[in-house]
C-alpha cells in the first residue's frame, strides 16, 4: 500500500468552527431583535385596544345620560381612574343643521416614554334640542 502522505481527516478546521459561530451568533441577535419588536408592537397594540375600549365606554355613558345632560355638566374632559393611569379623554360637540342631533367626537389619549399616542371616534347623538338640568339623588 502506498501512503499519499496526508492523513484523512475528520471534523471542522478553526476557521470554519469561527465562521459558523459568527453566523449562528448573528442569526440568534436577528431573531431576538424581531421578538423585541413583536412583544413592543403587541403591547402598543393592547394600549390601542384599552383606549378604544375606554371611548366606547365614555360614549355609552354620554348616550345613557343623554347628549344635552352631558353638555350641561359642562366636563368635556377627564382621566379614567379605573383603567389605571394615563388614559384621558376629551370630547367635542358640536350642533348639527338638524335640530336636537350633535356630531360629538371623543380622542382618548396616552402617553408612553415621553411620546403622546391617541384614539379618536366621531358619532352623531340625538338631543332634545334643549338643555335639561341634571337631576341629582
Amino acid at each position: 500500500m502506498v501512503s499519499s502522505g496526508r492523513k484523512n481527516k475528520r471534523g471542522f478546521t478553526l476557521v470554519e468552527t469561527i465562521v459558523s459561530s459568527v453566523i449562528l451568533c448573528g442569526s440568534v441577535l436577528a431573531i431576538g431583535a424581531a421578538s423585541t419588536r413583536a412583544l413592543s408592537y403587541a403591547r402598543l397594540n393592547r394600549q390601542y385596544e384599552t383606549a378604544a375600549s375606554l371611548a366606547d365606554r365614555q360614549l355609552t355613558m354620554i348616550d345613557y345620560f343623554g347628549i344635552d345632560s352631558f353638555i350641561e355638566s359642562g366636563q368635556m374632559e377627564g382621566e379614567f381612574d379605573q383603567a389605571g393611569p394615563g388614559y384621558y379623554w376629551k370630547v367635542v360637540t358640536e350642533e348639527d343643521e338638524i335640530d336636537g342631533l350633535y356630531i360629538v367626537n371623543i380622542t382618548v389619549s396616552w402617553v408612553k416614554y415621553n411620546r403622546t399616542y391617541s384614539v379618536s371616534m366621531d358619532t352623531k347623538f340625538n338631543g332634545t334640542g334643549e338643555l335639561i338640568e341634571m337631576q341629582s339623588n
